[in-house]
């Protein structure tokens, strides 16, 4: 099934109030919380919201905001996880390329700013189009479940 996504629905998603950090309590999401994997000191999650198809969240398992808070080899495995999540997409999606991106602070547009998190957007040459531009409506052409089935098998592989 396709999704048409709706970005008016942005100051809903904006005022839900959220009980705890998703990232330190993922379960209220579905499946598992939509948790792709995890290492020691990180975990690889879906964007609930996504701005393109494999829209995946990079966070430190540990409750920090800043970079500065983050031990040496909590930092190292957060790269080492990152560079892990690109490899999965790379193989699952074939994207021609990614937006990497730390959003540090409210005004520096972060959503969630209590939990620091590292976004991957996979691109393909043409995903930008006449939608966002004419209609304000951004297409995603795959169901979270069926994107998170794929990413899960393709790890067992």
């Amino acid at each position: 099934m396709d999704k048409l996504w709706a970005p008016w629905r942005i100051s809903y998603v904006k005022n839900i109030k959220q009980k705890g950090c998703i990232f330190c309590q993922p379960s209220g999401r579905k499946p598992r919380g939509y948790v792709v994997f995890k290492t020691s000191h990180a975990s690889v999650m879906l964007n609930a919201f996504p701005y393109n198809n494999g829209h995946l969240l990079v966070a430190p398992l540990r409750h920090v905001s800043r970079l500065e808070q983050l031990k040496d080899e909590e930092a190292l495995d957060l790269f080492n996880t990152l560079k892990r999540a690109q490899k999965l997409l790379a193989k699952v999606l074939k994207p021609q390329g990614y937006n990497l991106g730390l959003n540090l602070s409210r005004s520096a547009g972060a959503g969630i700013t209590g939990h620091l998190h590292i976004h991957i957007v996979p691109r393909w040459k043409g995903d930008t189009n006449f939608m966002p531009v004419i209609f304000n409506t951004k297409i995603v052409p795959q169901s979270l479940d069926e994107l998170y089935r794929q990413l899960k098998n393709a790890q067992s592989r």
